[in-house]
């Protein structure tokens, strides 16, 4: 596995090894001696599947600490363009993001920490995207910041006016507005 680190601490990109021979491909998805000598020791403890259609736009979510989740994502049908949002008090880098396309055909997954606020836009007609997280889903810790945030200056490579949202994604807060209970 290829580890690219990003220019914001934390979010890394994973690039797998894969094996393909006539019979198709082959590559191991994740391990947790590899991630953990590799990344860091994490304890995944919940498997998500989530299928959108294009023009979709999931996020940006977080789960507010003690609940906080980090998350590793991949795209197992179709494209994403895969977005974290660092939103830790104190940060050289609060504000910014780090965006990457995530396909089925590319294989990557991203490695998104605590701390970020993080979503993805469906880019293909289809998409299945899948996510491990190191800590259960807490409803009541839910959190977001709206994707439309010009100051993220995020070019989710969807018309704004065409996104596909959720009720719950156009209410989120603009980052100005967002008392942040992550530390850096």
């Amino acid at each position: 596995m290829n580890v690219i680190k990003t220019f914001i601490e934390g979010p890394m990109i994973i690039e797998p090894r894969i094996f393909e021979d006539a019979r198709g491909y082959f590559f191991e998805s994740y391990s947790k001696r590899v991630f953990d000598e590799k990344m860091a020791p994490v304890d995944f403890v919940q498997d998500n599947e989530s299928s959108s259609s294009f023009g979709v736009i999931r996020g940006l979510h977080f789960q507010r600490p003690p609940f906080c989740q980090a998350k590793l994502v991949r795209c197992v049908k179709g494209a994403v363009l895969d977005v974290a949002v660092d939103i830790r008090k104190g940060s050289p880098t609060f504000g910014k993001h780090v965006a990457v396309e995530l396909t089925e055909e590319n294989k990557r997954q991203f490695f998104i920490p605590h701390g970020f606020a993080h979503g993805f836009s469906v880019l293909s007609e289809t998409a299945v995207f899948q996510y491990k997280c190191d800590n259960y889903y807490h409803p009541e810790a839910d959190g977001g910041i709206s994707i439309a945030d010009p100051s993220l200056e995020i070019d989710w490579r969807i018309d704004p006016a065409k996104a596909i949202l959720s009720e719950k994604d156009m209410r989120h807060c603009m980052l100005k507005d967002f008392d942040s209970p992550f530390d850096y």
